[in-house]
């Protein structure tokens, strides 16, 4: 199951910084130019969110995007967290893919080839620079429709404070261990996520069943 939590990963093989292509970049020269650095949490992180959201949604076709959340753990109030807005886009099964990709590239977004997640599984990324970060940053998930891991949750922490509260001293364990490895840092909170997943889902086909 693919990490909801999941950070940047634009991942290749070594080459000269002046090619200035961050998808060329290693795993080791990225972890250099973004560290992983958690913020107290900043309530302001929901205005950026929705300020993003009316800028997606004025280049998508009418009828095409389904839906548009605020997941990742600045989307949980009360947690340190990195500062960069994850997005959740869902679209139509017909939606073009390229176009997509033609569309949120003309508001700065670069697509993320994952060879391990083909479409509709698509990353974007604005805010990075050969140079490091420049100015707020943003990674935009797209996915067809369907019950999304990022959405349950985030609901279950936001609605558990104890779990909410594990997960913080689990990121910030792992950001001092792992401040230039964003994929071991990731890496390190999959088991907390699958089980939250799993907590999640149960607790929804409970409720259901109610």
């Amino acid at each position: 199951m693919k990490n909801p939590e999941s950070g940047l990963y634009l991942s290749g093989i070594p080459v000269k910084m002046s090619k200035k292509n961050l998808n060329s970049l290693s795993i080791e020269e990225l972890g250099e130019l973004f560290p992983v650095i958690l913020s107290d949490f900043n309530p302001g992180w929901k205005n950026i969110f929705n300020s993003e959201k009316e800028k997606i949604l004025n280049i998508f076709d009418k009828g095409k995007l389904i839906r548009l959340e605020h997941i990742g753990s600045t989307a949980i109030p009360g947690i340190k967290a990195k500062p960069t807005i994850d997005i959740l886009v869902e679209v139509e099964k017909s939606t073009d893919t390229n176009l997509i990709i033609n569309k949120l590239g003309k508001i700065d977004y670069q697509f993320i080839p994952k060879p391990e997640n083909p479409p509709p599984h698509m990353m974007f990324a604005k805010g990075y620079s050969i140079h490091g970060i420049k100015g707020q940053t943003y990674h935009l998930h797209v996915r067809f429709p369907g019950n999304h891991d990022e959405i349950l949750f985030r609901d279950y922490l936001i609605s558990n404070p104890e779990a909410r509260t594990d997960y913080e001293k689990l990121k910030i364990g792992l950001a001092s261990e792992s401040q230039n490895n964003r994929e071991s840092y990731t890496n390190g909170k999959t088991s907390f996520v699958k089980n939250i997943v799993s907590l999640a889902k149960a607790l929804y086909e409970t409720n259901n069943q109610g």
